[in-house]
């Protein structure tokens, strides 16, 4: 069958996307699940550098309020869960979840010589390496490979997105992203595919035309087993219309569905606000908190609560005192949330940051984000922390 050029780049541009999902995904057509009991981790990364101080408001800091004089919350506005700290005003679904005992808030996260950069220290946080290496596989990625070592049904683990982020790559087992799989399944099955594929006959050889076939066949059968899968028990709870709810409502679909994934991988932003931080900020955090707040009613509603824990992360936070635009500048340390009904520590699990000592202007961190990398790997996905992070780190007590 001859291939006309346009619709050469049709198959290329399918197979490309089909390189995000990995090969080893035919195997759980046989039904491999992951029944209540088992452990589902959720991460939520705020991009851009959200704003930990305006995040948990240190309520009672004076320091606080002369750096930010225009930009600091007041103590009325914020949503108070200690004497000393507040909540950001349009995180009250967090608050339920504070007072409930179902969230968790690290300080002072960071790590050594942080880099003020967006794509150097996200690339840090995604491949949990130290400040001067650089590694080319993600911390989840590895956990992938090292789960799959010998296993007939690899754990799996799946990102909301059009694009698979560095922290979903291993060096022999990728992540899947995909943004909605009733498109990817569309896309999949049109009919130009579908005689593309008919009227092929596989040639011996690894030609580049055999190699699109090839990958293009394997992504027919990917995307049509996870489009299934996510409509097998679609939840029937009402969710946000935005990005975040859609992208939580299709992750609470597979929660409840015979697909067999331990890890899901969101993101939110641009969390960016050097300029007019109160609205931007003000805008995300209303999609959060009313995605997650849907997500965790649907969760306790199918009593799959206990078994899920959704944790968020930022690359930096930003500097302690406000710029001249109505915004902050790039820093360093931040704030972490853990949600979940199997947390052992809750509320504010350390101290809030010491504002009197800073590093030029600058948080300094006190809690390795490894160690909360470590703590994840052995105590809720059961897996070799060691091995994946490349060392050994102390495990904290969250869990």
């Amino acid at each position: 069958m001859f291939i006309k050029r346009k619709e050469f780049i049709q198959i290329g541009s399918l197979a490309t996307a089909s390189m995000l999902l990995p090969k080893f995904l035919k195997a759980f057509e046989g039904g491999a699940v992951v029944p209540p009991g088992n452990k589902v981790l959720v991460i939520l990364q705020l991009s851009g550098g959200n704003d930990g101080l305006n995040t948990v408001i240190p309520v009672r800091n004076d320091i606080y309020y002369k750096e930010r004089p225009k930009l600091g919350i007041e103590k009325t506005k914020a949503l108070s869960i200690t004497d000393e700290a507040g909540l950001h005003p349009a995180l009250t679904g967090f608050k339920e979840l504070y007072d409930d005992g179902s969230l968790g808030i690290i300080n002072n996260v960071g790590y050594p010589n942080p880099d003020r950069s967006h794509f150097r220290s996200m690339d840090i946080w995604h491949t949990a390496s130290q400040s001067n290496e650089y590694l080319t596989t993600g911390w989840l990625g590895r956990y992938l490979d090292a789960q799959c070592k010998g296993c007939d049904k690899p754990t799996q683990a799946i990102e909301i997105d059009d694009m698979l982020s560095l922290s979903m790559k291993g060096e022999h087992i990728k992540g899947i992203a995909v943004k909605d799989p009733q498109r990817l399944y569309g896309t999949a099955n049109e009919k130009f595919f579908k005689d593309v594929m008919k009227n092929h006959s596989a040639d011996a050889g690894e030609q580049p035309v055999d190699y699109l076939y090839k990958t293009m066949a394997e992504t027919l059968s990917s995307a049509d087993y996870i489009f299934k899968q996510s409509k097998l028990h679609p939840t029937k709870a009402e969710y946000p219309k935005t990005d975040l709810g859609n992208s939580m409502k299709t992750i609470a679909s597979l929660i409840f569905s015979d697909i067999n994934t331990k890890v899901y991988y969101v993101s939110l932003g641009s969390f960016d606000t050097h300029i007019n931080q109160e609205g931007q900020q003000q805008r995300l955090f209303t999609e959060m908190n009313d995605a997650v707040k849907a997500f965790v009613k649907d969760m306790k509603s199918n009593n799959r609560f206990n078994d899920v824990m959704l944790m968020t992360f930022s690359e930096f936070g930003r500097r302690v005192a406000q710029n001249a635009s109505g915004g902050t500048d790039h820093g360093t340390a931040n704030n972490m949330f853990l949600v979940g009904g199997g947390l052992k520590q809750k509320g504010l699990i350390n101290e809030l940051p010491d504002l009197t000592d800073l590093d030029e202007g600058d948080l300094k961190y006190k809690v390795d984000f490894k160690n909360v990398y470590s703590t994840v790997l052995k105590k809720w996905l059961d897996a070799d922390d060691k091995a994946i992070l490349g060392k050994k780190y102390d495990h904290l007590n969250f869990l």
